[in-house]
């Protein structure tokens, strides 16, 4: 392990916001709203801040405020915030990010969860938290060749096992880190001692069972059917998409924005409800100024090659307590509770208000707070 501190050269900063700048405006029609993809009147909006008002150093900082390490891990340098809990016995808790996110995503998350007491909880819920950037992704290295989220499950706990020598862990994710949870909960057990998820990517091989389950079968195909392009376009072809990606930054930030607008609780045309300008912004430099919106893509082409999204063709299913934390707009439809019964030992379930795909984002405080109640069942 070694200490590690990003700072990206003002030239590049400047390469950026000049390419920004003279980014070649074309339009669409005027009636396309975020039907068409990116809205281009939001995505001038956002860049004219990019290039005027964004503060990349101020955000640099907010990363490097939290103890950062590189490690080699089966051969990938492995990037990872680690904050130490407060307290005598603080639990060891993974949290990983997906796809178009980053570590930035738990930026609101990981002191609370670390210090609960600096914000009136009790020191007894104390986690200390790793938070891991995938490989490819962010300021890790990348993979040897495309990763899917089995393989991902395997490197993350030889971090947690070999690099940090925990014996068990809890393990929480969303987007992508739903599914290497799954993989960590199904083959890395008992080191991995329990999963919270906050999305349910997984399927069953028998499939659907009754009139519930079969109907929302159908309706999360219907709700696939306008999603479906870029997901095709990273598992079979992302090295043509990156060519055209690499060379823009507007275009990695458009590719990235839609979804945020998309897959987040909000009203048609205001990503900002849930989503400020820094934050987006901060999350697309991240991809940037690493290098790594290819690499990133990758995990889409691992996935197809380890064989989609069936967990087990036996029908065996994850036997660790798992934890759901189920937002009512997220983008990948929560199935009935007697589908995922099928696919997880589910001991904690809870049916969120609001919120959507982007959790720790759009809901810090309820995803927090459902962390802490499964942490405690599981403590007791």
């Amino acid at each position: 392990m070694r200490t590690f501190t990003h700072h990206v050269p003002d030239a590049l900063l400047e390469d950026i916001r000049t390419r920004v700048a003279a980014f070649p405006w074309h339009e669409m029609p005027d009636d396309g709203g975020w039907d068409y993809g990116a809205n281009l009147d939001y995505m001038k909006e956002l860049c004219a801040y990019w290039v005027d008002g964004f503060d990349w150093r101020a955000q640099e900082a907010r990363l490097n405020a939290f103890p950062q390490f590189r490690a080699q891990v089966d051969g990938i340098d492995m990037h990872f915030i680690q904050e130490v809990g407060s307290g005598p016995n603080p639990m060891p808790l993974m949290i990983s990010h997906g796809w178009p996110g980053s570590v930035a995503e738990f930026l609101n998350l990981i002191e609370p969860l670390a210090h609960p007491e600096r914000f009136g909880g009790k020191e007894e819920d104390a986690f200390t938290v790793i938070a891991p950037s995938l490989p490819g992704f962010g300021f890790s290295g990348r993979p040897p060749r495309p990763y899917g989220p089995r393989k991902m499950a395997g490197v993350l706990n030889a971090l947690m096992t070999q690099t940090l020598g925990f014996d068990s862990y809890l393990a929480q994710g969303g987007d992508w880190g739903g599914a290497i949870c799954s993989w960590l909960g199904f083959e890395h057990a008992p080191a991995c001692a329990a999963i919270h998820i906050n999305v349910l990517t997984m399927r069953h091989p028998d499939g659907p069972q009754t009139p519930e389950e079969v109907a929302w079968a159908a309706q999360f195909d219907a709700d696939q059917v306008m999603q479906n392009g870029y997901r095709t376009q990273q598992a079979t072809r992302p090295q043509t998409l990156s060519y055209a990606m690499m060379d823009s930054p507007v275009g990695i930030a458009a590719w990235l924005v839609e979804k945020f607008h998309d897959w987040s609780d909000v009203p048609t045309g205001r990503i900002e409800d849930a989503h400020s300008k820094d934050e987006l912004l901060t999350n697309i430099m991240i991809y940037i100024v690493t290098r790594t919106f290819n690499s990133a893509s990758w995990i889409y082409y691992g996935r197809r090659e380890e064989g989609g999204r069936v967990l087990s063709p036996e029908g065996k299913r994850v036997e660790v307590p798992t934890g759901c934390a189920v937002f009512p707009a997220e983008m990948l439809r929560w199935p009935p509770r007697s589908y995922a019964d099928r696919i997880y030992n589910i001991t904690h379930w809870t049916e969120m208000p609001r919120g959507g795909h982007f959790a720790a984002m759009e809901e810090p405080e309820m995803l927090l707070n459902d962390i802490r109640a499964f942490a405690r069942s599981l403590r007791t």
